[in-house]
């Protein structure tokens, strides 16, 4: 069954209520968990770090990355009370680390699984730490490389099977060429293909590069969507998707960087509903008529009938037989072996062979 996580994120705003307002949309959609960001905006971003073009455009042009962040943090003191609301919602409460003291505070939380997000794939140390929580890993891939693909799954899997850390690269890269290292990742890892813009243009989508994952690196790979709509996502589930994450909002008006590429909650509810149809529309692969194909079945072929009168004993001739729809009988591929053999009985035109 495919993981949807709906993607709170920073769309909270800084505001409690609308953060406990946004775990029960993602509740009521159905989603399968509810993720946000847990990040120390001090931590995660230096004073003259620049924001990205479309943060510019949806937020104060002239306030800082590290000033917008300080808005958007979700308070450590929320964290509890949030995953116990979703909870007593039936919905699992997730949030992405983007630091290691971030990682170590969700840990007290004892959360499922975990989110990599796409601009901590070439961070090793954060990696490395994720890694060492045992848990499995969700990583997202947007921006990346199949280089940086491969560097981060290193990383991780040197994690999972090390205590201490590297002496150097090439330690990782030497486990990363044993059986172990590929045994390792190869049950707890989900690569997400993403693109990191938002809302991302249809045509940068690239959703066939899912397929190059897979091949790649021969885990489980989903997508991680930014575009506007819901027919990506549908689109990556019919393509194998096996997690599917997608921003939300409570308001796409709202400010802040991401409301511009979220679904508003009617939008989330109606894609997890599509993507359960989905899901039961690609059946299990094997051709064979479905249960309710079969009386269809009988009404609709046709079967032998006798085009003229035969006499028994007579010779049935090619002439002798046509088709039609008559619910019961010999198949049309009979036709041939019967030709030639020998009327047991009378028939009238219109009667079926037997």
């Amino acid at each position: 069954m495919v993981k949807i996580i709906a993607e709170a994120g920073v769309n909270h705003n800084g505001d409690r209520q609308m953060a406990f307002d946004l775990v029960k949309v993602a509740a009521e959609s159905g989603a399968d968990a509810v993720k946000f960001q847990t990040f120390s905006a001090e931590r995660l971003a230096a004073i003259s770090a620049p924001k990205a073009r479309y943060q510019q455009q949806t937020t104060d042009a002239l306030e800082s990355q590290l000033e917008m962040l300080k808005r958007l943090e979700l308070p450590e003191s929320w964290h509890s009370e949030l995953q116990d609301y979703a909870g007593s919602l039936g919905i699992v409460f997730i949030s992405t680390a983007f630091d290691t003291q971030s990682l170590a505070f969700l840990q007290t939380l004892n959360l499922p699984f975990y989110k990599v997000p796409s601009g901590e794939i070439t961070n090793g140390p954060l990696l490395l730490a994720f890694a060492r929580t045992g848990k499995d890993l969700i990583l997202s891939t947007g921006m990346s490389t199949l280089g940086e693909i491969e560097q981060a799954l290193a990383v991780v899997a040197y994690g999972y099977c090390h205590d201490t850390d590297p002496g150097s690269l090439d330690d990782i890269w030497r486990f990363w060429s044993t059986n172990e290292a590929r045994l390792a990742i190869a049950n707890k890892i989900t690569l997400l293909h993403c693109t990191s813009q938002y809302p991302t243009p249809m045509e940068e989508v690239n959703l066939k590069a899912m397929d190059t994952l897979a091949s790649a690196f021969q885990v489980p790979v989903g997508y991680s969507d930014h575009t506007q709509g819901l027919v990506v996502s549908i689109a990556a589930v019919a393509r194998g998707a096996a997690v599917i994450e997608k921003h939300f909002t409570l308001d796409r008006e709202l400010p802040g960087p991401d409301h511009r590429a979220s679904l508003e909650p009617g939008e989330l509810a109606n894609m997890v509903r599509q993507i359960r149809d989905i899901e039961r529309a690609l059946g299990g692969g094997n051709k064979h008529p479905q249960l309710s194909e079969w009386d269809t079945r009988q009404a609709a072929r046709q079967q032998l009938m006798f085009a003229e009168p035969v006499n028994k004993g007579q010779v049935i001739t090619r002439e002798s037989l046509t088709t039609a729809r008559c619910g019961r009988g010999i198949s049309p591929m009979g036709l041939w072996d019967l030709v030639g053999s020998t009327a047991a009985r009378d028939y009238k035109a219109g009667e079926v062979p037997e």
